[in-house]
């Protein structure tokens, strides 16, 4: 599977590069069909590695959707190739954001949203990068557009990140200061953070916290 322009639909640009993306593992619910997650996995991994963790969960009105990432050069690994979302050169909120490659998998993640009934409800949730991209797709869902201000197409339910950071939280602050509006949609977006403890990432398990 591959995305190289259009953004959930919109027609518009997302993007200048092509990513090649992996195979997606579909997880479908036991039970009644209530809730849709597309489910990002994180750093040098791939969709089936959480496909088969979620398939466990007894959680039977939820259908997951389990993608993986492209693999691309990595300046975290010094340029080696491996699996990611976006290019990353840390794992922090203080490094340079890859906003091209944050908007394309978020693009990603709407198109394989798109196509789920109207009466579902849908979420995006991930482990450390996809974490990452998952909050980022909550930030294209408060705004209503990607980084680049072409539309964001998907109405949003959820969001569950572990073990992940926010990326471009520096320019967040200004944008929502600017907007009454996205910020009355982040604070009634649910949104649940979790950190293992012994992980040195200074959050208890369970935290649940606001995008803002």
């Amino acid at each position: 599977m591959s995305f190289n322009s259009s953004s959930g639909g919109s027609g518009s640009r997302t993007s200048r590069r092509a990513f090649e993306y992996g195979r997606t593992h579909v997880v479908r619910p036991k039970g009644k069909h209530q809730a849709t997650i597309v489910w990002l996995h994180g750093l040098g991994d791939k969709g089936a590695s959480w496909s088969q963790l979620l398939e466990t969960l007894p959680l039977s009105n939820i259908k997951w959707i389990c993608p993986t990432a492209p693999t691309r050069p990595c300046a975290l690994f010094g340029g080696f190739p491996c699996t990611a979302w976006f290019d990353v050169r840390e794992i922090s909120e203080d490094g340079p954001d890859d906003l091209e490659g944050l908007d394309a998998s978020a693009a990603h993640v709407a198109n394989l949203l798109s196509a789920e009934p109207p009466d579902i409800k849908l979420g995006v949730g991930g482990f450390s990068m996809g974490a990452a991209t998952a909050l980022y797709s909550a930030t294209c869902h408060v705004f209503k557009q990607y980084g680049n201000g072409s539309p964001y197409p998907v109405n949003l339910s959820a969001i569950v990140g572990l073990s992940g950071w926010f990326p471009c939280s520096r320019t967040l602050r200004n944008r929502f200061d600017g907007s009454h509006e996205a910020a009355r949609r982040a604070a009634s977006l649910p949104i649940l953070l979790c950190h293992g403890l012994g992980s040195g990432a200074g959050a208890g398990a369970g935290e649940q916290e606001d995008i803002k």
